[in-house]
């Protein structure tokens, strides 16, 4: 991870806990190579999470440091979702990498749980929101006082106004929820997590990134996801794997993570349909 708030606590004992390469755009760079390079020979491979809304510098330093290092053993992954989103994708990793999976497998496996996060917020305004499709009429009522919104960003995009009656589509498996609160006073979270009906529902800092991803400090961030290890673990090793042929790795899905090669024969890994949660 590229800053603290993003390294959410373990979600069990055998979690591996997250190692937060800070300031990579205000320290020396030799500083940074030096302990980029000591991740790299301490681990074999090292997989950077980052969420899009992390500021360019740092992007840019991260990519200096790989090319500098000359390593396929480092992955830089950004994933399409807001900081949340990406900050349980990582810890989701985290967990993965207790178990007997190789390198290539595991950092392409973050491209596969994507699919089963459910990722979005409750906004105080719109007026600036362009991750998702906001139409004429809600960017007009955006700037009516005391308006909300919610929204989902992932899987699917959607926005509906905060009222009476309003909801979201949810996952149709069971989850937990985990729930940001920034500068935003709001109860309709308590009724959507009634909707979506998580196993539980969490509370976390809203990460320092998430006001840049959704254009507003005023919001309340929300994510559910998978949680039990075993069930993150029989989603990947249900993929077919093939071997990359350029730096030898087992991958699944169509591109490896490490050195962005394509195998010659793939098949995306689809996202494995889930049983159904029972209605409460």
């Amino acid at each position: 991870m590229t800053s603290a708030d993003m390294a959410l606590p373990a979600q069990d004992e055998r979690t591996m806990p997250a190692v937060v390469l800070r300031d990579l755009d205000q320290r020396p760079l030799d500083h940074a190579l030096t302990e980029l390079h000591a991740l790299t020979e301490q681990y074999g491979y090292v997989v950077v999470v980052c969420s899009q809304a992390v500021p360019e510098p740092v992007i840019r330093r991260l990519y200096t440091l790989r090319s500098l290092l000359e390593s396929d053993r480092i992955a830089l992954f950004r994933p399409e979702l807001p900081p949340l989103g990406t900050a349980v994708l990582a810890r989701q990793l985290r967990q993965l990498a207790s178990c007997d999976l190789s390198p290539g497998v595991l950092a392409s496996a973050g491209r596969l749980l994507t699919h089963y996060i459910h990722a979005g917020a409750v906004l105080g305004s719109v007026a600036r929101l362009d991750r998702v499709p906001v139409g004429l009429k809600a960017h007009a009522k955006s700037w009516v006082p005391g308006s909300q919104f919610a929204v989902v960003a992932h899987p699917e995009p959607q926005l509906v106004k905060v009222a009476p009656g309003a909801t979201l589509k949810g996952p149709e498996f069971s989850t937990w929820m985990l729930v940001a609160k920034g500068q935003l006073q709001t109860d309709w979270i308590a009724g959507l997590a009634e909707a979506w009906g998580p196993h539980g529902l969490r509370e976390t800092p809203l990460p320092a990134e998430s006001p840049r991803w959704w254009g507003t400090g005023r919001m309340v961030e929300f994510c559910s996801y998978l949680a039990d290890l075993s069930v993150l673990y029989q989603l990947v090793t249900s993929v077919r794997q093939s071997r990359c042929h350029w730096c030898g790795l087992d991958v699944i899905g169509d591109l490896c993570v490490f050195c962005s090669a394509t195998p010659p024969v793939h098949e995306p890994p689809a996202p494995r349909a889930l049983e159904q949660r029972t209605p409460a």
